[in-house]
């Protein structure tokens, strides 16, 4: 039986944001090597901390703090959406794709969003 240590291991929340996170890398190793220090490296490190920032304000012993983080881990999916758009106009990802991973974004934001909204 495995056993969870840290509170964010049991949040559905962070459970999603790393799957999209494996989801996202995927397709950003399959940009042109000429984005490697640009949208490949920008949409990464954003993606990341979507799942960081919810593990950082779950571990800490405040409601707002946490508050605070989760608002973090939103700002972060808006910015990997953007990073979406922008490869998709430069066709690095299809339209399928892109609708898939915007979809799913739209649904951890929501779902992130719900979650610091039921905190007081």
């Amino acid at each position: 039986m495995e056993i969870k240590k840290f509170k964010f291991e049991k949040l559905q929340v962070w459970n999603l944001a790393m799957d999209f996170g494996e989801k996202i890398h995927e397709i950003s190793i399959r940009f042109p090597s000429k984005e490697l220090y640009n949208l490949q490296s920008q949409i990464n490190r954003a993606v990341d901390s979507i799942a960081l920032n919810i593990s950082e304000g779950a571990t800490g012993n405040t409601n707002p703090e946490f508050r605070k983080f989760l608002t973090y881990s939103i700002r972060s999916i808006a910015e990997v959406v953007c990073c979406l758009f922008k490869a998709k106009r430069r066709n690095y990802i299809s339209e399928e794709v892109f609708e898939s991973l915007y979809s799913e974004a739209f649904i951890l934001m929501n779902k992130t969003a719900a979650l610091r909204n039921s905190l007081k």
